[in-house]
């Protein structure tokens, strides 16, 4: 099989090359296994540099008609979508979240459209595709009305991963992540960052901003179970989709106050004592209209897993990263 990864020198896209060659096999378009031939990562800047003959890195524009056309040729099997201009950046400059996150993933599309065998496509969407007014439950059944421009982005690449699986184009589906706790590395311009940042940067010995009120909620999941739902995703027959082709998968709704406290158990007092809370209306106001509470019993049904607690999160983060708690 040959298998594209876009955004593949993101967080998210490195683990799952990572995991997609550890696990050697994908299923075909026939659900059956077949060994991963090669493994194409793009993205705008170059990938993690991985000694594997399988592996193959290109750069470019995911929004270049012939760059998309020269990636995806027709020995394409499968493709996990990735990449993505990030909240915060796509809020702050309309135009690249635009070229990025809809003109990009059109391009990508229409590469696919043109095999003779439609491939699997796995589309990473988000949960922000949801905004205010919000039930008191989302379900699948909700209707998405997302309040930023990355929703918006990310939404219309659902309906594009939909429409092209009913024209037969592709054979796709859209899962949408929560917030990833945590990250490890720099902090990004997803409005989310800080999210990992409160707890990353106090292991680290230094001050962790965090930017909305500590009785804000988030909807989460660890980075272990996100690339666990990128692989099971295109593992799913088509069949099992149905006609709706985006999913919300399990998460765990926590406070940003109880997330400091489970730091503080974790680690200590002295770590959670390194939070700092410096509000940001910017931020406060995107995330003010993320849903925190779902019911994601279709995903269950499927096979999707959450976590069980954020205490086990933090500690796998801790244990990864090889922290020392003293």
């Amino acid at each position: 099989m040959k298998i594209v990864v876009t955004g593949a020198a993101g967080f998210l896209g490195s683990r799952l090359a990572f995991a997609l060659l550890s696990r050697g096999t994908l299923a075909d378009r026939n659900g059956q296994q077949r060994p991963i031939r090669k493994l194409v990562l793009f993205d705008h800047a170059a990938a993690t540099a991985i000694d594997e003959p399988r592996v193959e890195s290109r750069t470019g524009d995911i929004a270049d008609t012939a760059t998309l056309r020269e990636l995806i040729g027709e020995d394409t099997d499968a493709v996990f979508h990735l990449a993505a201009a990030v909240s915060g950046e796509a809020e702050a400059d309309f135009d690249l979240g635009m070229r990025v996150n809809l003109d990009g993933t059109r391009a990508l599309l229409e590469a696919c459209r043109r095999l003779p065998q439609p491939p699997r496509l796995v589309f990473a969407s988000s949960v922000a595709v949801f905004g205010v007014p919000l039930p008191p439950i989302v379900t699948d059944a909700t209707t998405p009305t997302p309040r930023a421009s990355y929703g918006v982005q990310k939404l219309m690449g659902e309906l594009l991963v939909g429409d092209c699986s009913r024209k037969g184009f592709i054979d796709g589906r859209a899962v949408r992540l929560p917030t990833i706790v945590v990250r490890p590395g720099k902090p990004n311009k997803a409005a989310s960052s800080f999210a990992s940042g409160i707890m990353r940067e106090p292991l680290s010995g230094q001050p962790g901003i965090c930017p909305v009120a500590k009785q804000t909620k988030v909807w989460l999941l660890s980075p272990a179970r996100a690339i666990d739902a990128l692989i099971h995703a295109h593992e799913l027959p088509g069949e099992s989709w149905g006609l709706d082709r985006a999913l919300n998968l399990p998460g765990l709704c926590i406070s940003v106050e109880d997330m400091v406290a489970s730091l503080q158990r974790v680690a200590g007092k002295t770590a959670a004592g390194r939070v700092a809370y410096v509000p940001d209306p910017v931020i406060e106001r995107i995330v003010a209209t993320w849903p925190v509470n779902f019911d994601t019993r279709r995903a269950l049904a499927l096979g999707f897993k959450g976590d069980s607690d954020f205490d086990a999160i933090l500690k796998s983060y801790i244990d990864d990263q090889g922290i020392r708690i003293t």
